[in-house]
């Protein structure tokens, strides 16, 4: 994930600011510091542990609360002497109860694309359960030349839609867009996969 050897401590007097985000909006949810122990936990365990400068030790935030940080990716800054970690909150973040410690302005969260991902989670658990009298499971229950066949007729009805001039658009697009995560996940097929392929065409 990351590379401690390659981190400037020696900046801060052993430590180094760390920037938490939401993964999920992306919401500044505090800042830290870490000195080198305190990243190895960090890497470790997959949740955010700080070094106090209060108490003077390392410090797993929500040890007391309960309120951990799960750990989902951590980047490094220009001048390798700042860490932005990704996390997932369990709760409030700020010992106030506010969700994140920077709340004296109202924050708009802005997932928009990331509830595509939280739907493919969703279908994915749905293969891996099955539950009764799920539309989705249904489609897994009758295979890939159902699910084809189901993304060709919102495809299909897509276009109609499309030459008209009634508002049923948004409806059909977000039918395909659906049946499209579906196959996706029947084929094994990751969406961060089709994203990064976009990224790359569009890079070319």
């Amino acid at each position: 994930m990351i590379d401690i050897s390659s981190l400037d401590f020696e900046k801060g007097d052993g430590l180094i600011p760390a920037i938490i985000q939401d993964a999920d909006n992306f919401q500044v949810l505090m800042l830290g510091y870490m000195d080198k122990d305190a990243l190895k936990k960090t890497l470790d365990e997959e949740r955010v542990t700080f070094f106090s400068r209060t108490k003077q030790r390392l410090w797993t935030k929500g040890e007391t609360s309960g309120n951990y940080l799960d750990v989902i990716d951590i980047q490094q800054d220009c001048d390798d002497d700042t860490l932005l970690v990704l996390a997932k909150p369990h709760g409030p973040t700020c010992h106030t109860g506010e969700q994140s410690c920077f709340y004296r302005k109202d924050f708009k969260p802005t997932k928009d694309l990331n509830f595509l991902n939280d739907l493919e989670e969703l279908i994915i658990s749905r293969k891996k359960e099955m539950p009764e009298g799920s539309y989705t499971t249904s489609l897994f229950d009758d295979g890939i030349d159902k699910i084809a066949q189901k993304v060709g007729e919102e495809a299909v009805e897509t276009v109609i839609e499309a030459k008209n001039e009634d508002h049923r658009i948004v409806d059909e697009v977000s039918d395909l867009v659906y049946h499209l995560l579906v196959l996706l996940v029947e084929k094994e097929v990751p969406l961060q996969t089709i994203i990064q392929n976009l990224e790359e065409r569009h890079g070319k």
